[in-house]
């Protein structure tokens, strides 16, 4: 599993990508869970953070889910039409 940071704005987005795309590799090809249970702050950054991860995940055969995300986070992936792209 894979956690999320407390804190995912445009302002760190690109970091914690660089930081969460070697701990989503390392999984290779088998299931790949993110865990959202740490995140306190939050922007539409996250949800293009866990997309590009989920690309990332796809290119090597596995498979992205998502667990434990706040509701308003899981509120703004429906209001983007991206849920069913990061299942839970």
């Amino acid at each position: 599993m894979v956690s999320l940071p407390a804190r995912l704005t445009i302002g760190t987005a690109a970091a914690e990508l660089q930081r969460l795309v070697p701990q989503v590799a390392a999984q290779g090809q088998g299931p790949v869970a993110l865990d959202g249970s740490t995140l306190e702050q939050f922007d539409s950054s996250a949800i293009a953070v866990m997309l590009e991860l989920r690309r990332q995940v796809l290119r090597h055969g596995g498979q992205l889910s998502v667990t434990r995300l706040p509701p308003r986070l899981s509120d703004l992936m429906a209001l983007y039409g991206v849920g069913e792209l990061l299942p839970g």
